[in-house]
């Protein structure tokens, strides 16, 4: 049969029953076939139209579409109540004898659903599957830049063959300098966009609009890509146009993580009371990971509705997790079912008991309980009046956070020495290998010393009880400052397993940048995703956090969630100065040697630019820093009278493949009490099978004396075979990590002590260089000749400093020269002898010298050490002759000697001539001048009249502490 060319379509609009699902607005409609669409058509006729529960009809004249794919229906949000509830449409194609079906079941409302006022629908589709671009529009920041007119915008596809036709920004503000954003549903995919189009309708008392720029993120592609502006829209100003075509600025496109639509309903029980006035959340659990924790933000005023959002690709859903955290009389929720829709899919789930902690769809295994007792420490002040959480981490994801409210066997929880015992309901976990605990540090007592937690399936044995021992402070002025922990089962250690994540948070340099508010920040890595973590205390304790200009140092310990793709930041609005100007953030993880980068240079702000108070900010950069890897230090401090120190401790590390920097063991506790054991975890360099640790104290503070029982270093070490070796080679450094790593040993070694480190005690010595139990090394003793020169001003009251290296074992450190034969040390002419005991260091390489520059006269003249090996019987000579001042000779105070034949030293005492310079070359034969250049900011104040010093490490050593370089 011949097909009429133009062709009549019935189309039938249905309105739901809800409350308030009528409209006084102008309904549009655009219907879309295979050979074109309609164009948009205002439906109108003689009646009262779009009533509560009421079927419209109307007849559209057309040209002959072919087959119908979708339409686009909407309204102009004009009248006094025009919120619309779409039930349904269907259109009767006369001309076709076809009839197509486009059920709906959502809101066209600002204030309901997601905001939207008009939908694209496919046919036969449950709600709309179109494809949602984020679309940021930016308003110049001049004199009049802002627009009452009412904007639209046309996404253009890749070829141009596609667009989205003219789409209307509801609910805009376009003011000067801000940016608003919009959610535009489309059924194509058109990203990546090869233009836009965008416009406005000239109307209103300040119509012309001066845009900047627009910015289009597609969730299911990952492009974003920016259109420049820069112009006037606006009759009177430039060129007069009021509808301008943009073009992408390929340089600025960005590539960030793929999202897919996702639909959830939720239906509320039929009972008296079901509803609740509290917010919900809910998260979603896939075979690939988890969603984020999501908020039910429809503005409806119950929850029989849906809500639509965007999920990464977390492969098959079995389970999803939806609560609420009000305890009030009217926060009690029935819930009855929920379905959730992908595209292609649909899934039903359903809850028993009103508001379940997490639903599984069918054939998922059910819902069961875990026992977890949380005992609680018999320290003073262990207790806490904080709010307590814990989340289960298992095989088959996690709990979420669960805030321990109800215990089964004590009133008071969480006082010193309870055992206090809760359920958790949750999907099976299969087996629980870490436990997330921690508390939100409120209440007037909220620190807690937390000894363990114990998890037990219901109706398990005792003996399958898994113990996840703590034994710290979660408390913001003890330890680390930590208030959050992830423990790992008994016999394991967390401080070796966790990683630490030190963040720099830059605030920026403009008027009103700080904030009061409490910042947070979530982590999404290639294997795992943080929490979203609280930024309460900072590692560089400046006081009131996120000022203008500052940066703010913080460290999370947490599980290795891989390679960092990006983070979200944000606030929680609260305080009276809740705005913030965000300039940058930083990330480091010395234990995966990778620094991140993340500009932002944006407010969180309800009241600037787009009114977001989070963002998620991708890396700009991934900078290659050393790789560390994580020590547990313990010190066990004496059970003697006045064991117990105050001064500042140090540790350094030395092993086959080199040593570690000095590190300072300190946290917030009084650490190094009488028979008291400190744990610590550092990061430092891999230096491989251990031989010997120094350690000791600045000798600063009141009873600075410290008896050292033990000490008891553990570290990972990795066990790889020969092929794995040789696959190695294969790969590239991503691979590595995961393809050839072997399996982790913990290696522990035990430092017997049980001396004093005292100026009045024992050898009166602050160091001291210990070996494992069991080593075959052997401490010996050095005995330093320090020869001063018989030039005029030679001697020095300033504090003087040695460190001597060795050809096979490391060094001794830098040890100060304290107790001479003489009173008055380093005077001129004089040889004052010291004594310095380590651990044998084999033949003598090299040795170096320094002073810091105090006292009155602190210039110095050294004629040369001699260094005589007790053990050995061999004495090493090394000729220096020069100043050590920064008025004389090339301005340094620290040498580096090297040894030379005992005839060199006589052939120097006989005053022949050609010595100094003899000795200058052949200490420059075995020396490397490395000439550093330092570069004061030019700010105001930037200069100090401090003593600078630098340390430059290389693969083989350091350079030590070198001091006021050069002269000038």
């Amino acid at each position: 049969m011949d097909v009429p060319k133009i062709n009549k379509y019935v189309v039938r609009v249905f309105t739901g029953e809800v409350s308030g699902s009528g409209t006084d607005a102008d309904v549009f409609i655009n219907i879309f076939g295979e050979k074109g669409d309609t164009g948009v058509r205002k439906l109108d006729n003689d009646k009262d139209n779009f009533e509560k529960g009421a079927e419209d009809k109307f007849t559209l004249d057309a040209p002959n579409l072919g087959k119908l794919r979708k339409i686009n229906i909407g309204h102009n949000n004009k009248g006094g109540s025009a919120g619309w509830f779409l039930a349904k449409v269907i259109i009767e194609d006369i001309g076709n004898k076809c009839v197509y079906q486009f059920p709906v079941g959502r809101w066209f409302a600002l204030d309901e659903d997601d905001g939207k006022i008009q939908r694209d629908i496919l046919v036969g589709g449950t709600e709309a599957t179109g494809i949602v671009y984020n679309v940021a529009v930016v308003t110049g920041d001049i004199r009049g830049a802002g627009t009452n007119s009412k904007i639209h915008v046309i996404l253009h596809g890749s070829k141009g063959l596609k667009n989205s036709g003219k789409i209307f920004l509801e609910g805009g503000e376009f003011e000067r300098a801000r940016t608003d954003l919009f959610n535009v549903e489309i059924a194509a995919l058109l990203s990546p966009l090869s233009r836009v189009t965008i416009g406005h309708d000239n109307c209103g008392v300040s119509s012309g609009w001066f845009c900047e720029k627009v910015v289009v993120y597609c969730p299911f592609t990952g492009i974003e890509q920016t259109f420049p502006c820069g112009k006037w829209l606006d009759e009177d100003e430039g060129d007069g146009l009021i509808e301008r075509e943009l073009y992408e600025m390929v340089s600025l496109r960005q590539k960030r993580l793929k999202k897919n639509p996702w639909s959830l309903w939720i239906w509320t029980s039929d009972i008296k009371n079901a509803g609740t006035d509290a917010t919900i959340f809910f998260q979603i659990y896939g075979d690939k990971g988890k969603s984020d924790e999501m908020k039910l933000d429809n503005n409806s005023d119950n929850f029989e509705t849906g809500l639509w959002t965007k999920l990464p690709d977390l492969g098959t859903f079995y389970k999803l997790r939806i609560w609420h955290e009000k305890r009030n009389p009217f926060a009690g929720w029935h819930l009855n079912k929920l379905i959730t829709s992908l595209p292609k899919t649909r899934r039903v789930l359903t809850a028993t008991n009103g508001l379940a902690g997490a639903v599984s769809p069918i054939c998922v295994p059910p819902v069961i309980k875990y026992r977890v007792t949380v005992c609680t420490g018999t320290v003073s002040g262990s207790g806490t009046d904080a709010n307590v959480f814990v989340c289960l981490i298992g095989d088959q994801g996690d709990t979420g956070e669960r805030v321990l409210y109800n215990c089964i066997n004590t009133v008071n929880k969480f006082e010193k020495g309870n055992a206090d015992e809760f359920f958790i309901e949750a999907v099976t976990l299969k087996q629980v290998r870490r436990v997330r605990i921690g508390h939100d540090g409120k209440g007037g007592s909220s620190g807690w010393y937390l000894a363990k937690v114990i998890v037990r399936e219901e109706g398990q044995p005792e003996s399958e009880a898994v113990e996840f021992p703590c034994y710290r402070w979660l408390d913001k002025n003890e330890d680390d400052g930590q208030i959050v922990r992830e423990l790992v089962p008994a016999g394991e250690s967390p401080l070796l397993k966790n990683v630490s994540y030190h963040i720099s948070v830059k605030t920026g340099d403009i008027p009103g940048a700080s904030s009061d508010s409490r910042v947070f920040i979530k982590l999404y890595g290639e294997k795992a995703d943080s929490s979203k973590e609280p930024l309460l205390v900072s590692d560089n304790d400046l006081g009131n956090y996120f000022e203008r200009g500052r940066v703010d140092e913080f460290t999370l310990d947490m599980m290795d969630i891989g390679k960092i793709n990006r983070i979200l930041i944000g606030h929680d609005n609260v305080g009276l100065r809740s705005g913030w100007f965000l300039a940058s953030v930083q990330i480091t993880v010395p234990v995966q040697g990778r620094q991140y980068m993340f500009p932002c240079n944006r407010w969180l702000d309800k009241d600037e630019a787009d009114g977001r108070v989070e963002v998620e900010v991708y890396p700009s950069e991934i900078l290659p820093i050393e790789k560390l890897i994580n020590y547990e230090v313990s010190v066990a401090t004496g059970d003697v009278r006045a064991a117990g120190t105050n001064a500042k401790v140090f540790m350094q590390i030395y092993g086959e493949t080199g040593k570690t920097e000095l590190m300072i063991l300190e946290n917030r506790s009084n650490n190094f009490e009488r028979g008291a054991t400190d744990i610590f975890k550092r990061e430092a360099a891999d230096v491989g099978k251990i031989y010997k640790i120094r350690i000791g104290h600045d000798g600063t503070g009141i009873g600075d004396g410290w008896f050292l029982e033990s000490v008891t270093l553990k570290r990972l070490a990795t066990k790889t075979n020969e092929s794995d070796k040789k696959e190695k080679k294969k790969k590239s450094d991503e691979k590595e990590e995961e393809e050839t790593k072997g399996e982790e040993e913990m290696d522990v070694y035990t430092f017997v002590a049980h001396r004093w480190l005292a100026r009045d005690e024992g050898d009166k010595e602050l160091v001291v260089e210990l070996v494992p139990e069991e080593s075959e090394l052997e401490e010996n003793t050095y005995e330093v000749h320090v020869l001063t020169g018989t030039v005029w001003g030679a001697g020095t009251d300033a504090n003087v400093f040695l460190s001597i290296y060795g050809m096979e074992r490391g060094d001794t450190g830098e040890r100060q020269l304290k107790r001479s034969n003489n009173l008055n040390k380093f005077e001129k002419g004089q040889v004052d002898v010291f004594t310095i005991k380590a651990i044998d260091l084999g033949e003598l390489k090299k040795l170096r010298i320094r002073h810091d520059n105090s006292g009155s006269r602190p210039s110095w003249f050294l004629e040369r050490v001699e260094i005589v090996d007790l053990k050995e019987s061999t004495t090493y000579y090394f000729p220096c002759q020069r100043w050590l001042a920064v008025e004389e000779d090339d301005g340094q105070i620290a040498r580096e000697l090297v040894p030379v034949d005992e005839a060199f030293v006589k052939k120097d005492s006989e005053n022949d001539g050609q010595s100094p310079a003899t000795l200058g070359l052949e200490q420059k034969a075995k020396s490397t001048t490395y000439t550093v250049k330092v570069k004061t900011g030019d700010k105001k104040n930037a200069g100090t009249d401090a003593n600078v010093f630098i340390i430059l490490y290389g693969n083989k050593d350091d350079t030590g502490m070198a001091s006021n370089v050069g002269k000038g």
